[in-house]
């Protein structure tokens, strides 16, 4: 059973999404995700102000069994980068919510995390 955090919102795509009160947001894969992957090895994120359009490829996550893309769950400008994952990608696999955070951004419209599930509605699909 995957560990699916109540306070956070999910894309069917396995990306997960946490909106702070400012208009930013934090973006990474759930566990789910991380568990099917396998032990990830590298981990491609865009540079600092790059836009992010929702349901379009921003990065790659490659593991010992496959290389897999990176959706975003909402539209929005990259603010930062967990540059922590360059060096250490498997804190994606030991931490996939806290430590593997992947990306803060303005979100271009905080309208579009209405859209995306729930942890319940989540469970569903991963179940």
């Amino acid at each position: 059973m995957s560990n699916i955090p109540s306070d956070l919102k999910y894309a069917k795509s396995h990306e997960w999404l946490k909106v702070a009160g400012d208009g930013t947001a934090t973006i990474g894969i759930s566990d789910y995700a991380q568990n099917s992957l396998g032990d990830i090895t590298f981990v491609q994120v865009p540079k600092v102000g790059s836009a992010l359009k929702a349901g379009e490829a921003f990065g790659v996550v490659e593991s010992v069994k496959a290389a897999s893309d990176v959706y975003a769950p909402v539209s929005g400008t990259v603010l930062e980068v967990n540059q922590a994952l360059d060096a250490n990608p498997e804190i994606l696999n030991q931490s996939p919510y806290e430590s593997g955070w992947m990306l803060k951004v303005k979100l271009a419209n905080p309208a579009e995390a209405d859209g995306l599930l729930t942890a319940a509605d989540y469970a569903k699909v991963t179940g």
